[in-house]
């Protein structure tokens, strides 16, 4: 029976980041999206959750917190945890906007703040959007999955009056095993592609070398995963073209995730697959902590720390220089992450 597409719950006054502009503008319509698509991966993980083939009932549910931002704007974080299939899954969104420092500013888009002055910048006017996710499973063999999009608009810098609006969207669904299944890997960059090639043929291979750039920890010499699409800053299409795509990948998500927790959430696994799923969850940490340009802009900016931090693991592993058997199954996921490979 086919379940019904749950309706996005009616705007609470907080998120309303419009501020007079049409209904129709490119913020309302963002944000109407951003929540749509919070409620319908919420609605298909419980139900995944609730399917599990343990015996045990109903799985765990989503808690819901809706929070404001002092300087304007908030959001609505709904967090699954102990769950039968997912340990956690936390799918957000939040619409911001104020004023922001000019660290702030370079954290979000260095090249153009550059190009604008560099450190001369005064606070920068803005408006943020975004849905965010993080899945990790109980299974080391059903693999972690994120995506996120985002729409940000900034005014003149107020020592730079007259200068243009900018605006730009970025974002990206990416993949992090701890085992390698190629037929899952194959089916989510084939998915990738297929949401990029409605729009142009050179979107795929063009974000999915940025993700595997992006999603580098430079300290380890290795990928997070086996990557999907990235974009940052893009703006050099039609307002309206670059709404579109967004929307795409993020309506993207659920046929390309789906399938594959459903295969394989109930592969039977032992204490050694499951530690190195935690000390690959170790290597997820870093990069979130360290190099990841959203956290860095949330904090900069005076964020939630909890909507943060939130796509961080229950659990982890940091082992003194393990080094996983040459030829092994954890091998290959290694050597994939230090030389990513084309998958379609």
């Amino acid at each position: 029976m086919e379940r019904e597409t749950p309706e996005p719950a009616a705007p609470a006054t907080f998120l309303r980041g419009e501020e007079g502009a049409s209904p129709e503008s490119a913020r309302a319509r963002f944000e109407r999206m951003i929540r749509r698509v919070q409620a319908e991966v919420c609605a298909e993980l419980e139900a995944v959750e609730g399917g599990a083939s343990d015996g045990g009932g109903g799985g765990a549910l989503f808690r819901e917190d809706a929070w404001t931002r002092p300087g304007g704007g908030g959001g609505i974080s709904r967090v699954l945890q102990g769950g039968r299939v997912f340990e956690k899954a936390a799918v957000n969104v939040s619409v911001v906007y104020g004023v922001m420092p000019p660290e702030a500013y370079r954290a979000a888009r260095p090249e153009a703040a550059a190009a604008a002055g560099g450190e001369k910048d005064g606070p920068v006017p803005f408006f943020a959007a975004g849905v965010s996710s993080v899945i990790h499973p109980v299974n080391p063999f059903a693999p972690t999955m994120h995506f996120n999009y985002r729409y940000f608009e900034t005014e003149a810098p107020e020592d730079a009056p007259g200068a243009p609006r900018q605006w730009w969207f970025g974002g990206g669904t990416d993949l992090t095993p701890s085992y390698i299944i190629e037929e899952d890997v194959r089916h989510f960059h084939s998915v990738q592609k297929q949401t990029c090639d409605k729009f142009d043929s050179s979107f795929y291979p063009r974000f999915k070398k940025w993700c595997d750039e992006y999603f580098y920890i430079k300290h380890r010499g290795e990928r997070r995963g086996v990557g999907g699409i990235f974009f940052d800053d893009l703006n050099d299409y039609d307002q309206e073209t670059l709404l579109q795509f967004a929307t795409e990948c993020a309506d993207s998500v659920l046929p390309a995730y789906i399938p594959i927790i459903e295969h394989r959430k109930d592969i039977p696994f032992t204490e050694e697959h499951k530690a190195w799923q935690q000390l690959r969850r170790g290597r997820y940490v870093e990069f979130n902590l360290v190099y990841d340009r959203g956290t860095t802009f949330g904090l900069k900016t005076g964020g939630r720390i909890e909507s943060i931090l939130v796509s961080l693991p229950l659990t982890a592993r940091w082992e003194y220089d393990h080094k996983p058997e040459v030829g092994s199954e954890e091998w290959k996921l290694l050597d994939t992450c230090i030389n990513p490979k084309e998958w379609i």
